[in-house]
């Protein structure tokens, strides 16, 4: 796992960045099974509900994330969505990972991979 260190002392680990980009994505639609959705879609990964609410909830505690109570529907049978947007100091660790991953993919060398060998 990358552990990225960020502005305010804590770290984004792997599940923590692609949960954060998912919000992101999704902008005003991010709540829990649209997350869990997009992410499945995406990269063929399998994750439980339970483990997003638990990354968005650490997300939130280190204030990656806003989280908000969407509109009461009949198709919830009266329930809310809880939505959540990206905050500055978000975006501000996703574009600090984005960073690091592009400086050690332009630091590796074409012979590092066997198929450039010719």
């Amino acid at each position: 796992m990358i552990q990225i260190k960020t502005m305010k002392g804590t770290y984004l680990g792997e599940l923590e960045e692609l949960i954060l980009l998912t919000v992101a994505a999704l902008y005003d639609k991010a709540y829990g099974v649209s997350i869990v959705e997009e992410i499945e879609t995406r990269t063929d990964r399998k994750l439980s509900l339970g483990a997003v609410y638990t990354v968005l909830l650490r997300l939130e505690e280190k204030g990656f994330v806003n989280a908000r109570e969407g509109e009461a529907t009949k198709s919830r049978g009266g329930r809310r969505k809880k939505l959540y947007t990206l905050t500055a100091s978000g975006e501000q660790a996703l574009r600090i990972a984005q960073d690091i991953r592009m400086s050690l993919w332009n630091a590796i060398p074409q012979a590092a991979f066997p198929s450039h060998i010719a």
